[in-house]
């Protein structure tokens, strides 16, 4: 299943966005303009229909309260709408459709409260809310009838797509000396600091046939790198991955992931992420801490995967030698259009010049990223004169 259509209104830094979604999304816009966010309206959904509980109130108060998710420029009404479309394969005629607004109440604890929720399947409704079981009994209203599973029987095939999905931001250094750390690694795990232990958990068949393959293409991207293996520490129990290098005397280049650089971690989880299930899966800036010669051929490697899971990946990006692949179409951008008084997130089907641009063989590169560049960005680097 993917998600082809999404509609937003006062979301963050969204105030009104309509945009249909392909198998691989690149979002593109300038620093600050929303791409975080962006993606976190699935983030947010995922937290809705998590199985470790706390639903709609649980979701808003891990981002700060209703006042930090709600558009600043919100007009009347203020309320948040997330409206979701998803069908099992693009040209499928079969759909999903999912429609959620979430206001506050008027007084007392100004709690969120569900203002309208909607499920239809192939046009058909068969959730609307609020119903009669609610104007008798408002408490009802602080959750969503997709976070119960009581109330999700008819439905509860998207309520599990969207408690799937999967966000990878992975911070080498919380991985690197997360014991040292010692610290509470944060509810699903967003920046990888408890990556081996989902690698760890993972049936040994499963395991080994991903970091078989894995290793394959580290050995292509890693200098000197001959093998790749998971294991425990004899002592402690803790789980490691640990690589073999070339070195002059036999068995004494095993190196452990404290010793590993950023890249290397960063591409093992990457490839790990994209090897491990069928779920949406979403990525900020995979290109980070890579080398440039990798990042270029990650958007092939990006669709080669997906394609064999038939999965979703929506990734932001700023790197022109991902966008260089002249493979990204340009039905799969989607760019953050700051321009207003707030961020409009459109297709590039929309943007007529780059549009063209596109169709007549320039990459997304050049077709696009300039219009992600703020327009005084030459005067940056005599600002402190």
């Amino acid at each position: 299943m993917l998600v082809t259509h999404l509609v937003i209104n006062n979301w963050r830094n969204f105030r009104s966005s309509e945009v249909d979604l392909t198998e691989r999304v690149f979002v593109l816009g300038a620093n600050a303009s929303g791409k975080s966010n962006f993606l976190d309206v699935f983030r947010f959904l995922r937290d809705l229909c998590s199985a470790q509980g706390g639903g709609l109130q649980r979701a808003i108060q891990t981002r700060g309260g209703l006042s930090k998710v709600r558009c600043l420029n919100a007009r009347q009404p203020p309320h948040i709408e997330i409206d979701v479309t998803l069908k099992p394969y693009p040209e499928a005629a079969e759909s999903w459709r999912y429609v959620l607004s979430i206001g506050q109440e008027p007084r007392g604890f100004r709690r969120p409260i569900v203002q309208k929720e909607e499920v239809y399947r192939d046009d058909e409704r068969i959730l609307q809310r609020p119903d009669k079981d609610d104007r008798a009994d408002p408490e009802r209203l602080i959750q969503t009838h997709i976070e119960q599973v009581n109330n999700n029987v008819e439905f509860r095939e998207i309520a599990k797509f969207f408690a799937s999905t999967t966000y990878l931001h992975l911070v080498p250094q919380l991985l690197r000396f997360n014991d040292e750390i010692q610290g509470r690694t944060i509810e699903t795990d967003p920046f990888g600091q408890g990556f081996l232990d989902r690698v760890a958990r993972t049936p040994a068949r499963s395991q080994k046939s991903r970091l078989n393959r894995i290793e394959t293409a580290l050995k292509i991207a890693v200098p000197n790198l001959e093998q790749l293996k998971f294991e425990r520490d004899e002592v402690t129990g803790r789980p490691h991955l640990a690589a073999l290098y070339k070195h002059w005397r036999p068995n004494a280049g095993w190196q452990r992931e404290d010793q590993f650089s950023d890249g290397t971690l960063r591409l093992i989880g990457l490839l790990w992420a994209l090897l491990e299930d069928d779920a949406l899966l979403l990525l900020e800036e995979p290109e980070l801490s890579l080398n440039s010669a990798i990042v270029a051929k990650l958007a092939p490697l990006i669709f080669r995967l997906q394609r064999q899971r038939r999965r979703q990946v929506i990734l932001s990006t700023h790197s022109v030698e991902l966008l260089s692949d002249p493979g990204i179409a340009a039905e799969e951008v989607i760019l953050l259009d700051t321009s207003g008084e707030a961020t409009k997130a459109v297709n590039l089907r929309d943007v007529s010049d780059s549009y063209q641009l596109i169709k007549s063989g320039f990459p997304v590169s050049e077709a696009v990223l300039p219009k992600t560049v703020p327009d005084q960005i030459d005067l940056f680097a005599s600002a402190d004169d």
